[in-house]
């Protein structure tokens, strides 16, 4: 929609503020606090049934630490409560509907072709909500960064992969088309300091030590690359929306020119 959007706007030399796609990654360093980082991994990558722009999406987790970190998600997203988002204790609510039920089924079934190995994913509730589509947040566990992984699947599918050095996590975190959220877990300050920099993250929101889901409200929202590039909220948000004029009033009887220029006839 970008892409259709953006020569039409440019033709009358309007304004752009796009918010368009986001494919979330998270790092996780062997010096991450595990518990820390498990609770934030779970909201982020189920919460609102994996339906928010910055739900995280793939999970680069390093080689030491990737079996325990994987096996405690997975015994998490076993026991997630799933149901009526209006009830109290709901965590998982639904899909919003058939279509995005079957983009999910269709990006599983891809990611098993390429060798993942898919836990959860399945629709649940049927019997009991037989016009919703519910359905259990998925963990798939990828040997390489694919092309599905690669492509948004607005549904709650997490994509976990392993890494060595910190310049291959930066590699695959930076390796897919859109650049909205990322975060990376760490108490080692220079990876933190690295991942924030210009030769970091390469998306419009960067985080250490919290997942990517949601901002606040004092932040620029924004991401690069196909995200778009736009910014709301933050102290400079308005002027995307709004055009600057330049006005004079002279008050006097003298004829000030700009930048002291003489001239005199």
């Amino acid at each position: 929609m970008g892409r259709a959007v953006g020569p039409r706007v440019a033709g009358r030399f309007g304004r752009l503020l796009l918010e368009l796609g986001g494919n979330n990654a998270m790092i996780v360093a062997p010096s991450a606090d595990l518990d820390l980082a498990a609770r934030a991994i779970l909201f982020a990558a189920v919460g609102t049934a994996g339906q928010r722009c910055t739900s995280l999406r793939r999970l680069i987790v390093h080689r030491s630490i990737y079996g325990t970190l994987i096996a405690r998600l997975a015994a998490a997203y076993r026991s997630v409560p799933i149901g009526d988002p209006l009830a109290a204790g709901t965590l998982v609510g639904p899909l919003i509907d058939k279509h995005a039920f079957d983009a999910m089924q269709t990006a599983l079934a891809r990611a098993k072709e390429d060798g993942g190995a898919v836990n959860g994913g399945e629709r649940v509730l049927a019997e009991r909500h037989q016009a919703a589509y519910y359905a259990r947040p998925a963990l798939v566990e990828m040997p390489a960064q694919t092309a599905i992984v690669c492509q948004e699947t607005f549904a709650p599918i997490l994509y976990a992969m392993q890494y060595e050095t910190l310049d291959e996590a930066l590699a695959l975190h930076n390796g897919v088309r859109q650049g909205l959220a990322s975060a990376i877990f760490t108490t080692d300050l220079r990876e933190a300091e690295r991942f924030m920099s210009a030769e970091g993250s390469d998306c419009g929101i960067v985080n250490v030590n919290i997942g990517p889901s949601g901002a606040e409200i004092g932040g620029a929202f924004g991401g690069e690359k196909e995200t778009g590039g736009g910014r709301e909220a933050g102290s400079d948000a308005w002027k995307a929306y709004m055009r600057r004029a330049t006005n004079t009033i002279n008050y006097s009887k003298d004829l000030p020119l700009a930048q002291g220029i003489r001239f005199d006839a």
